[in-house]
C-alpha cells in the first residue's frame, strides 16, 4: 500500500503516512485567506522516496480546493512550486 496524506488539523500539519507510521509532514499556519507553510520534514529512514513531494503536492491541492493562497516560506515548498508552475497561482501576492 502506498503513502497516504492527511490533514492533522490539531497539529496544524499535513502528514504522510507509510505502513501506519508518520513518515513526514508539512507544517502550516492558517492565517485566514492565506496559509503559510514554514517547514517540511521527512524522517531519515524514509528519505529518498519522494515523500516530501507527495505531502507538498497533497497540501497544495487541498488548499487550492479550499480556495486558499499559500505563503511558501519553506525552501522545499518554494522549490516545488518553482518546479511545478501549475501551482504558481496559489502563491499569495502573485
Amino acid at each position: 500500500m502506498g503513502p497516504t496524506v492527511t490533514d492533522n488539523r490539531s497539529r496544524s500539519r499535513y502528514e504522510v503516512v507509510v505502513d501506519g507510521e508518520v513518515a513526514g509532514f508539512a507544517d502550516y499556519v492558517d492565517d485566514g485567506d492565506r496559509v503559510e507553510i514554514p517547514h517540511t520534514l521527512v524522517e531519515h529512514e524514509h528519505r529518498g522516496k519522494g515523500l516530501a513531494a507527495v505531502v507538498v503536492r497533497h497540501a497544495l491541492d487541498d488548499l487550492r480546493a479550499r480556495g486558499r493562497t499559500v505563503v511558501p516560506s519553506c525552501w522545499y515548498v518554494q522549490r516545488f512550486i518553482d518546479e511545478h508552475p501549475e501551482y504558481a497561482d496559489l502563491v499569495a501576492g502573485r
